[in-house]
């Protein structure tokens, strides 16, 4: 049984959803506050972390600091907020996805498997004949979901990742950003830009030299994006 980390104060919100994701298979565990959330997490493993923005003793974004420093279990931000400032936060801190109230419990869980099987393609290695692809001053290892620029290790989220290794294995595709959503997500696109231009800036500062006129993956206007040549 795949199990839950449920972090969010509003008592009737966790009931409804714990309520729902349990008819559904899931095991949830309930925490009201951050600093229980990092104790429950501590104690014990869990598949993915529902995390609220606004929380007591230890807000959801400091949380999520703390998480990934020890981590890479995938997390769903949730929040109130629905703008993009609050969402390019969430995400840029290391959440995988962002879903904002009120949300349905049916969107909520296709985000929830979503992101569980995306977790569950990177525990398992890539076929060792996708070798080491190099591309100017990156040095990318697909068998190992390592990249280096120069050498120097860059510490990649696993949504990162899986944006560079689309661009990597199929240097002279274009790809819109619906195709992006479908092969990185696994999911249906729904027509959320957003969460593409956050993941695609965030990826940009860590590996180009200058992210606003990026040459690693290459903006092509109207259309998507495509791997530079170098």
């Amino acid at each position: 049984m795949q199990r839950i980390l449920l972090i969010e104060d509003d008592h009737s919100i966790s009931e409804m959803v714990n309520h729902y994701l349990t008819k559904e298979g899931f095991q949830v565990v309930l925490a009201f506050d951050g600093e229980e959330g990092i104790r429950l997490f501590q104690q014990d493993n869990y598949d993915v972390i529902l995390l609220d923005v606004m929380l007591p003793k230890l807000n959801g974004m400091d949380f999520l600091k703390i998480i990934r420093e020890q981590s890479k279990v995938p997390i769903l931000m949730i929040s109130a907020k629905d703008g993009d400032v609050e969402k390019a936060l969430g995400l840029g801190f290391g959440a995988d996805d962002y879903i904002a109230k009120p949300f349905s419990m049916i969107e909520l869980t296709a985000r929830i498997k979503a992101a569980i099987r995306r977790a569950t393609q990177y525990s398992v290695s890539e076929p060792a004949n996708k070798k080491i692809l190099r591309v100017h001053e990156l040095t990318v290892d697909i068998e190992n979901v390592s990249v280096q620029k120069n050498g120097e290790p860059l510490q990649l989220t696993s949504t990162e990742w899986k944006m560079l290794d689309l661009f990597v294995t199929n240097p002279k595709k274009v790809f819109t950003k619906e195709q992006i959503y479908r092969s990185v997500w696994n999911d249906d696109y729904f027509g959320d830009q957003n969460i593409i231009n956050v993941h695609m800036r965030r990826l940009r500062e860590k590996i180009e030299d200058d992210p606003s006129s990026p040459q690693y993956i290459k903006t092509l206007w109207g259309i998507g994006y495509k791997l530079g040549e170098f």
